[in-house]
């Protein structure tokens, strides 16, 4: 029996968690900040864009439908990350990370095959996350979203050991998937708060995890970086310079920041298969996972259409396509 495609980034919405939400305080601060990140000119075509793609992200019938015509068999599902809101209050964000979860679980039992799930957890209150991840679990969700920050706390942050901890033990997988860039309003045209915000995020986020010595710490840690890792694994040579020529640079993490790309896993989505190439070069084929973004459209129309643009060899090809997510979708 050969393996499925595995798309592992797609997204799922969740107008309950929009409805929590809606008139509370926070709520117009958020997405204020949001607008003058992405600026007019972004949210007139993004909100159009979002509208005209509610069926494939709220119908699994729709869903699989558009997977048949991808040649996707089974989709990692994970919420919109506009659900994230890490701007509510502890009891706030405890009953929204609890629908989400329960939701999101909802729709991929649908099709129980074919659709996996992830939850989320709320990363302003680092209290909370063990519990959000046990609650996603119990709900067989097979891990948890965040983004690349909270306000005021990156993923270096000594509060989040015992979630890295849990996570490592449990196994469950920790989608790392930005939403919001902190250069802000410098980015605030031509879309550069998605085409280089994203990028930098996972940049950023990827190395406070690589230097900060979190990943020495929790070794089997199971994260995918989404936007294939953003800018990280193909300038990682900058990194191991400043790692071995000094002292501050080198003093968190044990071993050459490179080597760290082989403990995580990346999804495809990078748009070049020349980048896609070199990806794989530094990460290993056994670290990269298909991904398309479905159904936005900063995705993948034909995720293994782009793949195959890479022209990587056959075993390579078939363990991005699905074997390497297999394993982790489909642990014994």
């Amino acid at each position: 029996m050969s393996t499925p495609v595995i798309d592992v980034h797609a997204h799922v919405l969740l107008p309950e968690v929009e409805a929590l939400v809606a008139g509370l305080p926070g709520l117009a601060e958020a997405k204020a900040l949001d607008a003058r990140r992405n600026g007019p000119a972004a949210l007139a075509v993004s909100g159009p864009m979002v509208r005209e793609r509610i069926p494939q992200l709220t119908d699994p019938t729709v869903r699989l439908a558009a997977m048949d015509a991808q040649g996707v068999g089974v989709q990692l599902v994970s919420p919109s990350p506009s659900h994230y809101h890490y701007w509510a209050d502890e009891e706030t964000a405890e009953k929204l990370y609890r629908l989400a979860n329960e939701a999101t679980a909802a729709h991929c039992r649908a099709a129980p095959g074919r659709l996996r799930g992830l939850g989320l957890v709320p990363l302003q209150h680092p209290d909370h996350l063990v519990r959000a991840l046990e609650h996603a679990l119990d709900q067989e969700l097979l891990g948890v979203e965040i983004s690349s920050h909270a306000p005021g706390r990156d993923l270096s942050d000594p509060a989040y050991e015992p979630f890295w901890s849990r996570a490592e033990e449990t196994g469950a997988l920790v989608f790392l998937h930005p939403f919001g860039c902190t250069l802000d309003e410098r980015l605030d045209r031509w879309y550069l708060s998605n085409t280089v915000g994203q990028p930098v995020e996972n940049a950023v986020a990827l190395s406070h995890l690589i230097f900060s010595g979190v990943l020495d710490r929790h070794p089997g840690l199971t994260l995918i970086a989404a936007h294939g890792g953003g800018y990280l694994p193909t300038h990682i040579g900058r990194s191991d310079h400043a790692w071995s020529a000094r002292s501050d640079a080198g003093a968190g993490c044990a071993h050459p920041p490179s080597s760290y790309l082989k403990r995580l896993y990346f999804d495809s989505l990078v748009h070049d298969p020349h980048v896609l190439r070199e990806l794989v070069r530094v990460a290993g084929a056994d670290r990269v996972l298909l991904g398309s973004d479905f159904p936005f459209d900063m995705g993948a129309e034909d995720p293994v259409g782009a793949l195959r643009a890479a022209r990587l060899p056959d075993h390579e090809f078939h363990a991005v396509s699905g074997g390497n997510a297999s394993a982790l979708l489909f642990k014994e």
